[in-house]
């Protein structure tokens, strides 16, 4: 084949490489390159076969057509310019660069110090100029040919009062499975297979959080140590699967996943890392964005551009602040939601992302206009962690309409209140009632507050109840990672043990929490595993893991604990009283919620300052808004006790209705129901509930 460029009669807009079905379209974008050199390889991407300078620039994106190529053609680029690190420039045209539009990889990143920009142990540090060729070491892009057969597949779009979210690593919840097949173990077929599916179904929830997907490498210093980057939250190619997560290297794959996974009515949310790179800081390798155009594609030090700035702890920011980082950024979000049918997202570290030019973060930043006014973007759910560990960077509450939020304020009151902690009631108010103290302005929904007891950062719920202290000596830091503040309670012996009493107090109190969570207002997150009692020996930084201290133990449920869960999933589902719009108790609203005191009387302003105070009583009331006047269309009674024994008053209706009793976490067959009237005797530390 004569590999030349040939001439367009118009000028494609979409950036990356691009099939045409006659030849390949490449086009990339850089500010200060001076040249920008298409490279192609073998297939097995280990010999260059061509080395192309891209023939057009226009408005800094630099583009070129080759008729006759296929899907399947392996490249890269390499960057000319000036390397003069100083004024944040670090072209080094011996680099192969990926593109940062590569739909799919091909080889494996092999970490050697030819793939650093400047000389690794030179006295000038990354003031100097490295001339090996990278190329070895280094993956490559490759072309796809996106066409797949979704047979009539839709998106969702469930309700945010329907919701309820599964956090999942697709090699922690399917390594260990007995019944998805060897081969597909660690993939996104094996997530999808139909084990996986079933259980999901069977347990009730309605979205998988995916951990982050998008190709990412292994950290040198990971590898070093023999462990790998097992979260991703390394990310290095937007566009791409993690080539690890498939099984023949085939990102149709991907997109069986999702379809499988809506057949059965889930919805799948992407975990995507859009504030940093795996290019650290400026002594970090140079494989993508750095050799591109370091000025454009990160924020730089204001007083000395040959630092990073860094909000993230990870070594750089990506700057969003400029229009065409902000584009890779949409044009990213809106392929996964396009091209592979994904049903949302959830930020890390989105602080970073409403970070403005003076760095502050601004709720009606760049980022989240674009999103709001883009037609493709604005329907999809979209979830915010609300912090980064930059000045201010804080943000629980902060975000912007249609953005939901993690809220951490939640799962350490919840724990603080089951470990005995004093002065707690209060607290457990706000947090079951959807944090109204935090999320209801500037018309905010109920919706607002994604509320967790675990997540794939810190204890798991079984351990939550089993460690006093972390245990993280297995990832070669002498156990100094990870956080120490935890609100968690060994409950008399540290870890596993063979104490009947302990184990039985520990399976309540995870009952307890759980029932906590699906019956408190918000939307509520489930950790994967939570569900069968899964645990991480005490490791609450898993990071770097990849093995049986991360994945799920799909034989450690000896109590049973998935059956209660779904149970608990279902009483959800059938309290419209749980599941709000609007905030309870707003002006005009349809719905409310009284506190009761033990006495059966409402709270009053003594009762909520007592610090000794364990028990509350929040009875949940949803009007029917077609009636007029409105009609109680649902209401219950939950009975929240961390303290002793209690006699509990239920308060009379106003309908004049009995209570029927729902649940008992302390009763040996919790969800056995029964009309009960007058007062009741709430056993210690439990979860009783009760309908009309």
């Amino acid at each position: 084949m004569d590999l030349a460029f040939s001439q367009l009669d118009y000028l494609k807009p979409e950036l990356g490489a691009e099939y045409t079905g006659d030849g390949i379209y490449f086009s990339v974008f850089s500010a200060h390159a001076e040249q920008m050199d298409l490279c192609l390889f073998s297939e097995d991407g280990k010999q260059e076969i061509a080395r192309m300078p891209l023939p057009r620039r226009e408005g800094d994106i630099w583009s070129g057509y080759i008729a006759g190529l296929k899907p399947g053609t392996v490249y890269g680029y390499r960057a000319h310019g000036p390397y003069d690190p100083d004024q944040g420039h670090r072209f080094n045209p011996n680099k192969l660069l990926l593109d940062p539009y590569a739909k799919q990889i091909a080889g494996e990143l092999i970490w050697d110090d030819a793939l650093y920009g400047y000389g690794i142990g030179n006295a000038n540090e990354d003031l100097s100029f490295d001339e090996r060729d990278s190329a070895p070491f280094m993956v490559k892009g490759v072309v796809q040919d996106t066409d797949f057969d979704w047979d009539g597949d839709q998106s969702i779009r469930r309700p945010w009062t329907e919701t309820i979210i599964y956090e999942a690593h697709v090699r922690g919840l399917t390594m260990l499975h007995p019944k998805v097949p060897d081969e597909l173990r660690g993939t996104f077929l094996g997530m999808c297979s139909d084990p996986i599916v079933e259980h999901l179904v069977k347990l009730g929830v309605s979205a998988v959080e995916v951990l982050p997907i998008h190709y990412f490498p292994d950290d040198r210093y990971l590898m070093e140590k023999g462990l790998r980057n097992y979260w991703g939250y390394q990310s290095l190619g937007f566009f791409a699967p993690q080539p690890r997560y498939l099984s023949k290297s085939r990102i149709i794959e991907f997109k069986t996943m999702v379809k499988r996974f809506h057949a059965a009515g889930i919805e799948v949310i992407m975990d995507v890392v859009y504030n940093h790179t795996a290019e650290g800081s400026e002594r970090g390798p140079t494989l993508s964005f750095r050799g591109l155009d370091n000025l454009s594609y990160y924020r730089l030090s204001p007083d000395d551009a040959r630092h990073t700035y860094d909000t993230t702890g990870t070594g750089n920011t990506l700057n969003l602040a400029h229009p065409m980082v902000m584009r890779m950024v949409l044009d990213s979000l809106r392929y996964w939601v396009g091209v592979m049918h994904v049903d949302g997202f959830r930020f890390d570290l989105a602080s970073t992302l409403g970070r403005t030019r003076h760095v502050e973060f601004d709720r009606d930043g760049a980022f989240f206009h674009a999103i709001r006014q883009d037609p493709v973007l604005a329907g999809v759910k979209l979830i915010a962690e609300p912090w980064d560990v930059g000045d201010g960077g804080y943000q629980v509450g902060g975000f912007p309409y249609p953005f939901r939020e993690w809220n951490d304020k939640y799962r350490d009151d919840v724990r603080r209140f089951w470990k005995g902690d004093e002065g707690l009631v209060p607290r457990l108010a706000e947090r079951v009632s959807a944090s109204a103290v935090q999320f209801n302005h500037s018309d905010r929904g109920a919706t607002a507050s994604v509320n967790f007891l675990s997540a794939h950062d810190g204890f798991t719920l079984a351990d939550t109840v089993s460690y006093r202290d972390k245990h993280n000596e297995a990832n070669g830091e002498e156990n100094r990672d990870g956080h120490s503040d935890n609100q968690s309670d060994n409950m008399g012996i540290e870890g596993e043990t063979d104490d009947a009493n302990i184990k039985d107090a520990r399976l309540k109190r995870r009952l307890n929490m759980m029932a906590t969570l699906l019956l408190s207002q918000g939307v509520p997150m489930i950790l994967s595993g939570d569900e069968m009692g899964n645990s991480q020996n005490g490791n609450n930084n898993a990071y770097c893991q990849d093995n049986e201290i991360s994945w799920i133990d799909w034989d450690g449920d000896k109590e049973n604990f998935f059956d209660l869960c779904s149970q608990l999933i279902g009483l959800r589902k059938e309290h419209q009283s749980l599941r709000p719009e609007r905030f309870s108790n707003d002006e005009d609203g349809p719905n409310h919620i009284d506190w009761y005191k033990a006495d059966g009387t409402l709270m009053d302003e003594v009762s909520w300052q007592e610090p000794e105070n364990r028990i509350l009583g929040a009875s949940f009331v949803a009007r029917a808004t077609e009636s007029d006047p409105p009609v109680v269309s649902d209401r219950l009674l939950v009975i929240f006790n961390a303290g002793g024994e209690t006699e509990f008053t239920l308060p009379m209706s106003d309908e004049g209705h009995k209570w029927k009793r729902v649940l008992d976490t302390r009763a040996d067959h919790p969800f056995h129901s029964e009309e009960i009237q007058g007062a009741v005797s709430v056993r210690a530390e439990s979860v009783m509930a009760f309908a009309i």
